[in-house]
């Protein structure tokens, strides 16, 4: 059972948050494909895919180096870090604090934006970096939840197999609609995302310090539950008293 939950909780994280980061880059890659054509796109996701599989090569041989309780320690803290950045915009978005955001209308501003400038000579070259830009920036954000989530218990291959069926998911639904995914609730992705890697750097910090959680990996459902309440009710507490309507902008 420990080791099932361990597993699940390790493919959901990694599912979840590499989702929400490859429909932000395909929403780039789809604007620069029908604005300007699919040659630089492609040109443009293919290079950002040969720097992050550099990028994996390189850390993989690295990770093996560090000793297990250092690296638990050092992942923890990041994962609070990076779980807590996610949580608060998500818990802001949420309580009606900051807008909430749309991927059509960043769709048709980064078309409009290209579009504007395809008569310039190097409109190509300039295609191609956007889709290589937000690629890259997008998938490396990707391959840190992975050895993130991964790295702390050994459960990379699981990890990746997440952020693996996240990817292929997306570019399935978007290849076949060839249109951004904006009806996917991407707040509550991310809110979802920030108590799953904020939860882990929580236990996998207290493993680094040598804590001795009771019931071993079936701790992180505790420490989730507990997280997740805090949240909502942070969330309550700074929703506005007068109801508003939610504002939307890109």
């Amino acid at each position: 059972m420990t080791g099932t939950t361990a597993i699940l909780s390790t493919v959901t994280a990694a599912f979840l948050g590499s989702f929400v980061e490859v429909v932000e880059a395909f929403t780039i890659i789809l604007a620069v494909g029908l604005s300007q054509s699919w040659r630089p796109a492609f040109i443009g996701t293919a290079a950002a895919l040969a720097v992050l599989a550099v990028l994996v090569l390189l850390l993989g041989p690295l990770l093996e180096l560090i000793p297990i309780e250092a690296l638990q320690f050092v992942i923890g803290t990041l994962l609070i870090l990076f779980g807590l950045r996610w949580l608060r915009k998500a818990i802001l978005r949420a309580s009606g604090l900051i807008a909430l955001r749309d991927e059509a209308r960043a769709f048709e501003a980064e078309t409009d934006q290209l579009r504007r400038r395809s008569a310039e000579r190097r409109a190509d070259w300039l295609a191609g970096v956007a889709a290589f830009k937000a690629v890259l920036l997008e998938g490396t954000e990707v391959v840190f939840i992975v050895v993130a989530v991964g790295a702390g218990r050994g459960m990379t291959g699981y990890a990746s197999l997440g952020a693996a069926a996240a990817c292929l998911l997306v570019l399935a639904i978007g290849l076949l609609v060839h249109k951004p995914l904006a009806r996917v609730p991407e707040n509550t992705l991310k809110f979802a995302v920030g108590l799953l890697l904020t939860s882990f750097g929580v236990f996998w910090t207290g493993d680094g310090l040598g804590a001795d959680w009771p019931g071993a990996d079936l701790s992180l459902l505790g420490i989730l539950a507990l997280v997740a309440a805090v949240s909502f009710v942070a969330v309550k507490l700074l929703r506005p008293s007068s109801t508003a309507a939610w504002r939307v902008t890109p």
